[in-house]
């Protein structure tokens, strides 16, 4: 027997489609909160600490997150591994500086969501400031960037990563642990 079609009136309309809704929604909160990180963000470097490229709290990010990054690279005397560390994130700012001025605004805006207290505590997993954070803090916030459904998250952690590594393995110090004997000699 042939299905009975309900009559053309009692027929309702589709409501919109709640994925664009749900797209425009989360477009808008996304502007708010970089406006919101731009806000916060200081027009220049800041501080005497922090090396050239970088603001305080960025080098404190990059600080936090080297071990992380370059852990059973960095040398096991504490002093050698802090002074590694701080040639590392004066590396990162100068490499940073050589950016061009896009992305530069966007690396600017990443360590200031990161350095705001909300998204450090809700999104890094770290609850005290930047330079208090353990290696666990840092490793366990770089996992969850790497391994995230959400792209622009694996690319903040592609960015630090890669900032990161460049950094390190561009100081020649770093080139005997893994058996480079440096570029060869022009004659």
């Amino acid at each position: 027997m042939p299905e009975v079609q309900p009559p053309a009136s009692d027929v309702q309309l589709i409501p919109v489609n709640a994925s664009r809704r749900r797209f425009v929604f989360v477009g808008l909160a996304g502007a708010a909160v970089l406006a919101g990180a731009r806000w916060l963000m200081p027009s220049a470097p800041t501080g005497g600490s922090a090396p050239a490229g970088l603001t305080t709290e960025a080098a404190d990010i990059v600080r936090a997150l080297a071990p992380a990054l370059l852990d059973g690279a960095l040398p096991d005397d504490a002093a050698e591994r802090d002074d590694a560390i701080t040639r590392t994130v004066a590396a990162v700012g100068a490499a940073i500086e050589g950016l061009p001025p896009a992305t530069r605004e966007e690396l600017a805006t990443l360590f200031a969501l990161l350095a705001a207290m909300p998204v450090r505590i809700f999104v890094a997993g770290v609850g005290g400031a930047w330079r208090d954070a353990t290696v666990a803090d840092a490793n366990g916030f770089l996992v969850r960037l790497q391994k995230s459904r959400w792209s622009v998250k694996r690319s903040a952690y592609d960015a630090l990563h890669q900032l990161t590594f460049a950094a390190w393995y561009a100081d020649p110090r770093a080139w005997p642990a893994i058996g480079y004997p440096g570029p060869p000699a022009l004659l």
